[in-house]
């Protein structure tokens, strides 16, 4: 599901010297769409073992961040931290995510996966209310229950309610459900950590750390990959990497309280590539369910614009 604009560099875009709100919202649209790519690239590469598509997820993001750091703030700013246990834990939560999502991927529909995902910001409400004593209000309280409902319909065609509480939903809806929770936590995270690190070092250690998880499964479950499978893995990272890097600066130009509506594009793009390259055609409920999410969300993040209290939503996909 992003990162989050880090300390100065955030503020000078906000405060009127770089601040552009078209830029930033185009910047955000692209980051939609290069997400869905990558999304579909991982489907149209098959059966590859998760741990693969984590590392060629990783290793070949890195090309555009670095390329892009040369070109601006510098290579050094890609590695510079003041807080290296904090990547770490941000990056093993970040993995695991990815590996959820990944999984996720696999076994749901493109357009599904993707509904799942509008529930990191409400995850994150609760999440900064336990962990950061954020005051949340009635009204986003009733947000998050009206969230949650959504996810009621979503799941109802993996089994429904009563599979929720058996604990017997179906893999794809938990591990999409995990994914969204994890990408939550990592929002909280990024909170602690954009007071002293820049983006750019956040998203270099995380694609890196991907890379070296991704490397350390292959020693056990690796296989051999043909042509096309390279091809679309590769095409993968580096969409995945052009779209870190759209969505970094999208939140130079623009609020994240503004540009978090349009993240809900992505389920225009993952309901067309998945219907127009692979056939697939989401059950109505999970339509419906993902319509309440995405209501629920909006209106979460109208009222963060109204408290003035930014929610950068992390990406970790």
């Amino acid at each position: 599901m992003v990162s989050a604009p880090s300390g100065s560099s955030a503020k000078a875009g906000y405060n009127g010297a770089m601040r552009s709100i078209p830029l930033g919202i185009a910047l955000k649209l692209a980051q939609t769409l290069a997400f869905s790519l990558m999304y579909a690239a991982i489907k149209l590469a098959g059966a590859v073992p998760v741990g693969e598509v984590v590392f060629f997820r990783g290793f070949f993001a890195l090309a555009p961040l670095l390329i892009w750091c040369t070109f601006t703030v510098g290579p050094a700013a890609a590695i510079r931290t003041r807080r290296p246990l904090y990547h770490v834990v941000r990056s093993l939560v970040g993995v695991t995510s990815m590996f959820a999502n990944f999984t996720a991927l696999k076994l749901l529909a493109l357009a599904t996966v993707t509904a799942f995902g509008f529930m990191q910001p409400i995850f994150a409400v609760i999440l900064a209310a336990l962990f950061l004593r954020e005051h949340v209000g009635k009204y986003r309280w009733g947000a998050v229950v009206v969230g949650f409902a959504g996810v009621l319909l979503m799941i109802e065609p993996h089994g429904g309610l009563v599979s929720l509480l058996h604990l017997q939903m179906s893999r794809g809806v938990g591990y999409a459900l995990l994914f969204s929770f994890l990408s939550a936590v990592v929002v909280v995270w990024i909170r602690q950590m954009s007071t002293t690190e820049r983006s750019e070092a956040i998203v270099f250690y995380f694609m890196a750390a991907c890379a070296v998880v991704g490397a350390v499964t292959m020693l056990w479950d690796c296989v051999p990959l043909s042509f096309s499978q390279v091809f679309w893995l590769v095409l993968c990272g580096l969409i995945g990497g052009a779209g870190q890097i759209f969505m970094t600066y999208s939140y130079r130009y623009a609020e994240p309280s503004l540009l978090a509506s349009f993240d809900y594009i992505s389920m225009v793009w993952a309901t067309l590539l998945g219907y127009f390259v692979f056939a697939e055609v989401p059950a109505a409920m999970v339509f419906a369910g993902s319509g309440v999410v995405i209501a629920a969300g909006m209106f979460i993040a109208w009222r963060e614009h109204r408290l003035h209290v930014e929610i950068p939503l992390e990406n970790v996909t």
